[in-house]
């Protein structure tokens, strides 16, 4: 009977905690009365007051506590921008990097990502963006139904990025700026809520927000929630 009640017990804490966890899949994005220039700095005043969220484990759930990566999110009328501070061990970096033109193919090396997904009727649908060390970057309009889904990179939804590496921290920062309307037809307002997910390659390593727990991180129906919120 006491082991009976025990195994109760478990099960219920158990369920508590998966609870939990799911309510913890909601990432908010805080909003700002301004637009700024992209800031790389984690401590200035623009990004401090957005609550971060973490981008910890492996595909399968596992932690991958050496690139633990802090994400914050910030929204304006016109844009939705994001940092991510990402530890580091080694980096892997495109050897030519270009700047003024997106780079294909740019997940090959070190990048932090954002997949983000309006249409909830038909959630293989959604953008992909990211950001590299250098400043390089590339969009993406990802449709899962296609024979190739990265012919969607010739797609251009106009964001901006900044890279910037701190080598005596052994942290590099990755900033986005993406423009609402490359995102949905209906202007941004607070309380609203889109598919969402966060990565990052660091030498070959995958790092997750949610663990896609597949091989590959194109896995939308485990996707968390991106919200925008006020304070």
């Amino acid at each position: 009977m006491i082991r009976m009640l025990a195994t109760c017990m478990l099960c219920r804490t158990c369920a508590s905690l998966a609870k939990g966890a799911a309510i913890s899949d909601n990432f908010e994005s805080l909003f700002s009365p301004k637009d700024v220039t992209l800031q790389t700095d984690p401590g200035s005043p623009f990004w401090q007051e957005a609550k971060p969220v973490y981008a910890e484990v492996d595909n399968y759930g596992k932690p991958v506590r050496s690139a633990r990566t802090e994400v914050r999110s910030r929204w304006t009328r016109g844009n939705l921008y994001l940092l991510f501070s990402c530890p580091y061990e080694d980096l892997s970096l495109n050897p030519m990097p270009v700047k003024t033109v997106e780079t294909n193919s740019l997940w090959k090396w070190d990048v932090a990502e954002l997949f983000v997904g309006t249409d909830f009727a038909n959630i293989r649908r959604y953008k992909e963006f990211e950001v590299s060390p250098q400043g390089e970057w590339v969009d993406l309009d990802i449709n899962l139904d296609l024979p190739d889904h990265t012919v969607g990179w010739t797609w251009n939804s106009g964001f901006q990025v900044a890279g910037r590496i701190d080598r005596q921290k052994k942290v590099w920062y990755g900033a986005m700026r993406i423009p609402f309307s490359a995102l949905d037809h209906d202007p941004p307002l607070a309380g609203r809520v889109y598919r969402a997910n966060l990565f990052r390659t660091e030498h070959q390593k995958a790092v997750a927000w949610r663990a896609p727990m597949s091989e590959t991180f194109h896995a939308p129906q485990r996707f968390g929630s991106l919200k925008l919120v006020r304070k």
